[in-house]
């Protein structure tokens, strides 16, 4: 009896075991599920195709985000695939927005708090695509075309900027130059649309307007001395030519016209200025008008080849369209003779038919007037 009640006792005390164990495991699945769920807060795939991903790496303590057009500093790291890296910035100031750096990132920053470090995994359609990124300098530094990168970004301050804060030139002359430079790089890359974008964004900066809506009429201007204004004209000037440049590109000529004659009314002998507008009149049909602008520029720069070689293809295509249009006209002409004659046999036709009609009308009057005078003879006699 006493046996099998510590053997009843045993079966107890291992189902017990048993039952602890399967508790332990449970709990550490709870576990593994919440870690995994913390996990999952902290991933987020930005655009539901795996191309853009972002990975808490360090959780902020505020609830501070950046909107569109504020001004950012960070912190960030790119790396290959490999491990190799690749962009290192440290303090680097953008605009939200603005396209000064990868659309990847343009796109992550607005979804961080202050504070935050994050993982970016890029793909490469939101990095630097099929061309890639050269660094003639240090060709370790490049990207081969159609590479995945890996950031590490820390979002470290995030600031909105009001009308006051853009009074000052130098301001004005860094962020104007910082967009101009940029709209270049993404110019080289055949990224015209962005280009365009930040041209206008460098314009808008390099004037001496604030555009504050609350400024009474006549003191909207920015008070600058005459070489700072000067100073801000002129490099304005160069970011119109260049987006006029980049306006022909995609064939928005109206557009194009626009710019470039922003400088040609402060800069009439603007060689460049006077090449693009060629260049336009070209795409809307003004061969001619072209011709005498590039003329122009070719005088202003005889030894610059590719006005030069331009040139030359327009006086071939101009004689080749008054070719063509003289045999547009002879065809023209030629038809028109060829009209005039089948017009003209009917009425030759028509005058010989009314002269035989005029005939047998003589001959039948005459017939007429005999058989009368034949019956009045004997009517008589």
């Amino acid at each position: 009896m006493k046996a099998a009640s510590e053997a009843l006792l045993d079966k107890e005390r291992q189902a017990a075991k048993v039952a602890a164990g399967n508790d332990s495991e449970v709990a550490a699945d709870a576990e593994t599920k919440t870690d995994d769920d913390a996990e999952g807060e902290d991933v987020c795939d930005v655009l539901g195709n795996g191309q853009l991903v972002k990975r808490v790496l360090k959780k902020s303590k505020v609830n501070k985000r950046p909107q569109r057009g504020d001004k950012v500093t960070l912190n960030f790291t790119g790396k290959l695939d490999d491990g190799r890296v690749v962009e290192n910035q440290e303090n680097f100031q953008v605009h939200v927005g603005d396209f000064e750096v990868i659309q990847g990132l343009d796109m992550v920053v607005p979804l961080m708090n202050v504070g935050e470090v994050a993982e970016v995994k890029v793909d490469p359609r939101f990095a630097y695509g099929s061309l890639g990124l050269k660094n003639d300098a240090d060709p370790e530094l490049s990207i081969p075309p159609d590479s995945k990168l890996t950031y590490e970004v820390h979002l470290l301050d995030t600031k909105y900027e009001d009308y006051s804060d853009l009074k000052a030139y130098e301001i004005r002359k860094q962020y104007g130059t910082r967009k101009k430079e940029r709209a270049n790089f993404w110019y080289n890359r055949s990224e015209y649309n962005t280009a365009i974008q930040l041209y206008r964004r460098a314009l808008e900066y390099l004037d001496n307007r604030d555009g504050d809506p609350d400024n009474e009429f006549d003191k909207e201007d920015i008070e600058l001395s005459n070489n700072e204004l000067q100073s801000l004209l002129d490099d304005r000037l160069i970011v119109y030519n260049n987006l006029a440049m980049a306006q022909i590109k995609i064939s928005a000529f109206d557009a194009a016209l626009q710019s470039v004659e922003h400088v040609l009314r402060c800069q009439p002998n603007n060689s460049k200025a006077l090449y693009r507008k060629g260049r336009i009149l070209e795409g809307k049909g003004d061969t001619k008008g072209a011709i005498s602008l590039l003329q122009k520029a070719a005088t202003l720069e005889p030894e610059n080849r590719t006005v030069q070689q331009d040139l030359a293809k327009l006086i071939i295509k101009a004689r080749r369209e008054e070719h063509n249009e003289k045999k547009m006209y002879q065809k023209m002409l030629g038809q028109a003779n060829k009209l005039e004659q089948k017009n003209k046999q009917p009425q030759k036709q028509q005058t010989v038919e009314s002269s035989k009609l005029k005939l047998l009308g003589y001959l039948m009057g005459s017939i007429l007037i005999g058989v009368a005078g034949v019956a009045m003879y004997r009517y008589k006699y």
